[in-house]
This record gives structure tokens, C-alpha cells and sequence, in this order.
């Protein structure tokens, strides 16, 4: 007689699924207190770049005709979801939570499998045990992991890398035998069709080489045609951003041209490991691309392409480099201890903020969990060679960052790996304290000591410490909360007030409390500080414009408009200072500009019919001191 089939049920408790639906459960909680914050819809920073982007493609602007500045793959696929389910960001969130439930299968999967070993005194059975405390643990790390928890949850490609980067992974350890030069080929087309997202995944590409000559038995010509059709598939993979830079741009860019501004952040007098901006270039993705653009074509003289924009990053670098190879190999130095430190450098602070609001759940960080994979890796590799892979795809990551800059998004795709070490190190030490091996234990718990000595080397930049405060700030003032950004803002400044967006956050925050003249003072102090800041000169002529000072307010957004000459609301600005003014030809000039950028905002409309009704000696020009009020404050900068 055959046996009765388990019901489909039993198919549901398997420890792989228990873990895929635990997290998955963990990131919908998460997702829907997201909802019910001020952060379902980004309003500013990175999310915001993409969204616009995304909704500038649903719109019909597939492309600028230029090559890519920003990697293209993600604004692409969050314009393919808002044309099937409509713009709404919760369901590009739902998919980065099932990626993330993903992950946390594919880590239970590499804890079990790679941690039962069979060179050491032990029975089988025992070690299979211990390789599923390894991996379940590892995946409750991950579910609780705060900036996992965070990241998957926003509009940011991270929880589609880190997946992809550790599926990859898993697919080469479970292998016993060399793969067909068919699998390498699609393997490479995930890889290259990823970096259009996020470019650090090639760094998998060696890893996947070395596999195939180190790991798996096959003859030479197998694995050399395998390694070529790995390339061949990263290029076939990416063919969409270069067949568009190539062909449709006419520009000789790879994958996307902002590589060379990130490499000269990375790399220069000021860098610190993190990514600190030049003089000259503001933060936030949208502002910073646009300002090296405009850096670039002003230091040449002329228009440049792209890719010569790239080219001008990156020969600064360069030459940097050259030049001072002492200092940047101390900086090499300074980004891999940034790379290990508890210091949760988050340049757009949504970590922070989701906490606040109480969307995360209480967590792990970034420190514990390296303080603890660090004598993990250092004994795991000694016993259980299989996880020498798991270490080698780790340092690789790490290798891709110390190219450029750190940020706990960019290591985010590590912590799966640090995660395993950290859960074996924390198993091996329960069993070496029950077993009553103390020398063991004693050894784990020394190398911890120095792991946590490490890791948790103080940063003394008081700039760093600003940052989340800032960003936390500039959140709370975009949702109204002006308490809670006073707070935040003054505690950012008293760590360092010699930095111009802190001083141009504050001006904007005591322009929202209707302290004017402390307002003034922090825009002159931005401008103290730098002196092509345009938001404190369009945010001056504001209130010059308010104050009927209309000469004034035309100098000022003339000013605010020498690095962002195809900004409409700039351009609005400076007719209604026009307009006020007396000067209407040069009102409707700039009129013309602001409504040919952007036709839509209805303030715009109705300054275009005043000025369609004025006439040089002013006779039957309305009143526009009412009819502009609600333009004005509209279109008060706080970029």
C-alpha cells in the first residue's frame, strides 16, 4: 500500500518557509506603518530622484537623448509597476519585502548547508544541527536588521541587490560540478541586467571566474570558453543602458556616466571615507548630479557630453591620486575601518527617521553584528573551508566600496555574509561552553574583545555625527513638525556650524516659524560658507520680493539662477521680481522660459495672463501683490 501524501500543509513548516514568511510578515508590518507615515511618498533625497524619474518615463520621456546620469534599471522598473497597478509606491514596496523574505531563505539555506562539515570529531547528525541553528539564526539577524528593515521598504533598488548578490552566491556553493557554459552564460546576463541598478554587483564577476578554475574539477578549455561567456552575458545583460548611450545618445558610455563624480568624491583632498562633497557640489542625488555637470562644463567653457563630464571627474581623481599616493593610501586605510565601524552613516537618514516615527521595529545594527562576524570569519575560515567563499564574496563587496565612498546601503549587501560568520561564531561558542571547552570559548570571546575594540573606534569628524540630525531635521520640516525639526536642526549644528546646508536648513526653518530676520542671518551665513549656494539667494530674493524691494529680489534670482538655468520655478521667481519692478518685457521673457519648461503649476498661468494684460505705462495692470502671494511662497527653495 502507498503511504497516505503529507498534506500540503506540512509543506508550510519546513524551517525555508517558516523563515520566508516570518520576514515577509516582519517587512508588511513595517510597510504598512510606512503608510500611515509621511514617507510613503518621498519627497526628497535619493527616493525622490527615482520617483520622478520613474514618472517622467511613465509620462512618455523614455529617454533625454544624453547617456545616463544614474543608473537607469530602477526608475525603468518602478515606471513598469506604476503603469500596471498606477502610481502608488506601496507595491514596489511589497516586492523589495518579498525579495527580502527571499534573502532570508537563501541565508538559511547557506547556514545549513555550508556549516555540517565532516572534518571533525563529531556525528553527522549533530553537525546538521548545528548548520540549522547556524542558518536560522543568521536569517532572524537579517529579519531584524534595521537597515534591512528600513531599505526594503523605501523607494531604493538595495533589497533587489542584496538578493540577487547572494542568490548568485548560493548557486555557486550548492554546485558540485563545474555549471554548463549555458548556465555561466545567463548567470553573467543577471549580473550585467542588475548593474544597470547597481553597478558594485560585477564585483561578483571574479568571484564566479575564480570559482570556476578553484571549486569545480573541469578541463581548462571549459572553464576559459565559461569565463568568457560570463562577459559575454554581463554584456548582453546590460545591453539596454549601452545600446542607449551608444545608439540612441551617441555617447561611449558603458553603464552610466555619473561613475567618474562618485570616483572623484571617493578620491579627493577632502574625502573622508565617506562621501563627503567638494566645494561646489551640494548633497542629494538630483542637486549633486546636476552641480557636476555645471562644475565641469564652467571649469572647460563649453557644453560637454557625458561621458566627457565622466572623463573630468575622473581625471581630477586621478590625478589626485598620482600626486599624493601617500595620503590616498591613507584614506584606503581611513574607508576600510569606515567599512567595519558602528558609525551608521546613512547619507539620506531614513534609518533614523523610520525610527523616530516608529515605523522599524526594534533591532540590530551595522556594529554588533560586525564585531561579532569578525572572530566568526577568523574561525570559520580555518574550520570550514566552504565559508572561505562566503568571506571572499564579503571582502569583495568591500573592495567595491573602497573604490568610491562608504554608506550603510552600500555595505548593506555584506551583512548576510557577516551574519553567518557571526551566527557561527555565536553557536561554536554555546557549544564550546557546554561541552566545557574552554579554551575554545576563551579564544572566540578574545578575538571578540578585539573585534569590538575595533569596530567600535570613535569617529572624531563632528560633521559625521551632524548628519542624521540633519536629515532627521530637513524630514520633520518637510512634514510640518517644527519642533521636532528645531530640535533636530540646532542639535545638527551644534556639531558643526560651519557647514553651509546646516546653516541654509536653519534659515529655512525660521522662515517656516516667521523669523525673518534670524532667517536673513543664516542665509548670509550659507553664503559666508559658499558662495554659489543658489537656494540662499533664491530664498533672499524671496524675501526681498515679500519686503517690495524688487530691484534686489531681480539680482538675487539672477544670482540663484547661474548654476540651475533650466529651473521653472527659478525663472518664475525672477518675473514676478521682473514684474514688480516695471521691467514686463524682460517679466515676459523669463515668463515665456518658466511656462516653456513647465506649463502646468496654475500660479504660472495666472502670472502669465497679468502679464498679458500689462503694457509698458502700466495702465490697467492689476494689483499683483494679492494674485502672486500664494506663487511666491510656493516657490521658496528648500533644496
Amino acid at each position: 500500500m502507498k503511504p497516505f501524501p503529507k498534506p500540503r500543509l506540512f509543506s508550510l513548516l519546513r524551517p525555508e518557509s517558516l523563515v520566508f514568511l516570518g520576514i515577509l510578515v516582519l517587512r508588511l508590518i513595517v510597510l504598512v506603518r510606512l503608510t500611515d507615515s509621511q514617507f510613503l511618498l518621498p519627497q526628497s533625497g535619493d527616493m525622490q530622484f527615482y520617483n520622478n524619474w520613474a514618472l517622467r518615463i511613465l509620462h512618455g520621456q523614455w529617454t533625454t537623448h544624453t547617456a545616463f546620469y544614474g543608473l537607469p534599471l530602477y526608475a525603468y522598473l518602478l515606471a513598469a509597476i506604476y503603469k500596471v497597478v498606477g502610481y502608488n509606491p506601496f507595491f514596489p514596496a511589497f516586492l523589495q519585502a518579498v525579495l527580502d523574505g527571499g534573502t532570508g531563505v537563501v541565508l538559511y539555506w547557506l547556514g545549513k548547508n555550508l556549516f555540517t562539515t565532516r572534518d571533525e570529531t563529531t556525528l553527522a547528525s549533530k553537525d546538521s544541527k548545528r548548520g540549522g541553528a547556524i542558518g536560522i539564526l543568521a536569517a532572524t539577524g537579517w529579519a531584524f536588521f534595521q537597515p534591512a528593515q528600513a531599505y526594503s521598504v523605501i523607494l531604493m533598488p538595495t533589497a533587489w541587490l542584496v538578493f540577487v548578490f547572494w542568490f548568485v552566491v548560493a548557486q555557486v556553493m550548492k554546485r558540485r560540478q563545474s555549471p554548463t557554459v549555458t548556465l555561466c552564460f545567463l548567470t553573467g546576463v543577471l549580473l550585467g541586467f542588475t548593474a544597470m541598478g547597481i553597478a558594485t554587483i560585477l564585483f561578483l564577476v571574479p568571484f564566479l571566474i575564480a570559482a570556476l578554475f578553484l571549486r569545480w574539477p573541469a578541463t581548462f578549455s571549459h572553464r576559459a570558453s565559461s569565463a568568457a561567456l560570463i562577459m559575454a552575458g554581463v554584456l548582453a545583460g546590460a545591453a539596454p543602458a549601452w545600446i542607449h548611450n551608444y545608439v540612441v545618445a551617441h555617447d561611449p558610455v558603458f553603464l552610466s556616466a555619473h561613475s567618474g563624480i562618485n570616483f572623484w568624491i571617493g578620491n579627493n583632498p577632502e574625502a573622508n571615507g565617506y562621501p563627503k562633497f567638494p566645494p561646489g557640489l551640494h548633497a542629494g542625488q538630483e542637486a549633486m548630479l546636476q552641480d557636476s555637470i555645471t562644475e565641469a562644463e564652467r571649469e572647460k567653457g563649453k557644453p560637454l557630453m557625458r561621458s566627457e563630464v565622466s572623463s573630468f571627474w575622473s581625471a581630477k581623481a586621478r590625478a589626485w591620486i598620482s600626486q599624493h599616493p601617500s595620503a590616498w593610501l591613507r584614506l584606503l586605510g581611513i574607508k576600510l575601518k569606515d567599512f567595519w565601524n558602528a558609525f551608521q552613516y546613512d547619507d539620506i537618514s531614513v534609518i533614523s527617521a523610520l525610527r523616530d516615527e516608529g515605523v522599524i521595529v526594534p533591532g540590530l545594527s551595522f556594529g554588533l553584528i560586525a564585531a561579532l562576524a569578525l572572530p566568526g570569519m577568523i574561525l570559520a575560515v580555518r574550520r570550514v573551508p566552504a565559508s572561505r567563499w562566503i568571506m571572499a564574496a564579503v571582502l569583495l563587496h568591500m573592495a567595491s566600496l573602497l573604490t568610491v565612498f562608504v554608506t550603510e546601503r552600500y555595505r548593506l549587501a555584506a551583512v548576510p555574509g557577516l551574519l553567518l560568520f557571526a551566527a557561527y561564531g555565536l553557536v561554536e561558542l554555546w557549544n564550546n561552553l557546554t561541552s566545557v571547552r574552554l579554551r575554545e570559548a576563551g579564544l572566540f570571546l578574545v578575538l571578540l574583545f578585539a573585534a569590538t575594540a575595533f569596530v567600535g573606534m570613535p569617529q572624531k569628524d563632528a560633521s559625521l555625527w551632524a548628519l542624521d540630525s540633519y536629515n532627521s531635521g530637513l524630514h520633520a520640516l518637510d512634514a510640518g513638525h517644527l519642533s521636532l525639526a528645531r530640535g533636530k536642526l540646532d542639535h545638527a549644528y551644534s556639531y558643526s556650524p560651519s557647514n553651509a546646508e546646516i546653516n541654509f536648513a536653519e534659515g529655512n526653518l525660521h522662515l517656516a516659524l516667521g523669523e525673518t530676520s534670524v532667517a536673513k542671518r543664516f542665509y548670509f551665513d550659507t553664503l559666508r560658507l559658499d558662495p554659489n549656494h543658489s537656494g540662499a539667494y533664491n530664498n533672499l530674493g524671496v524675501l526681498a520680493l515679500t519686503e517690495n524691494r524688487s530691484q534686489l529680489a531681480v539680482r538675487l534670482f539672477q544670482l540663484s539662477m547661474r548654476d540651475k538655468t533650466q529651473n521653472a520655478k527659478s525663472y518664475f521667481l525672477l518675473a514676478q521680481a521682473e514684474f514688480k519692478s516695471g521691467d514686463y518685457l524682460a517679466a515676459r521673457q523669463a515668463m515665456t522660459r518658466a511656462m516653456k519648461i513647465d506649463p502646468g503649476p496654475r500660479e504660472f498661468r495666472a502670472l502669465q495672463d497679468q502679464l498679458a494684460r500689462a503694457n509698458p505705462n502700466g495702465i490697467g495692470v492689476p494689483d499683483d501683490t494679492q494674485t502672486s502671494a500664494a506663487g511666491i511662497k510656493a516657490a521658496k527653495s528648500r533644496d
